[in-house]
């Protein structure tokens, strides 16, 4: 008799970043609080999850005192580009009344990733317990 084990949900929330990982090439996929502390994530060998979950909280903190300061509405993503074309998003979102942060990296610049990101914190939030 096969009995499947119940998965806990930051098992499923990675196991949903690593399947957008693959499906749109990218190395590394953090799910953040509103502060940057880590929830899930799904690298590469060669990446640092405890590294992009500190960036995304210092990217969320100046986001939102130009938000702020601007008196802009909610920010619904922010990007950052360096030398090389490579694109960090981050699309804050909430699940249940609780603020998260999305984070992933895009290789290349030409790369198209919102329905992806979409589609993940879709997901996220339907999976979403708390």
């Amino acid at each position: 008799m096969n009995k499947s084990i119940p998965k806990s949900g930051s098992t499923e929330l990675a196991r949903l970043l690593g399947v957008m990982n693959e499906e749109g090439g990218f190395p590394i996929a953090v799910l953040t609080d509103r502060h940057g502390f880590p929830i899930a994530s799904a690298a590469a060998p060669d990446q640092n999850p405890d590294i992009q979950s500190a960036v995304v909280a210092l990217i969320q903190k100046t986001a939102s005192q130009v938000s702020n300061q601007l008196g802009m509405a909610r920010t619904d993503e922010i990007s950052l580009y360096d030398a090389e074309g490579r694109q960090l998003v981050c699309r804050p979102f909430e699940a249940k009344g609780h603020e998260m942060i999305l984070a992933v990296l895009v290789p290349n610049k030409q790369q198209s990733y919102r329905r992806l990101t979409n589609r993940a914190v879709t997901a996220i939030q339907r999976q979403w317990k708390l």
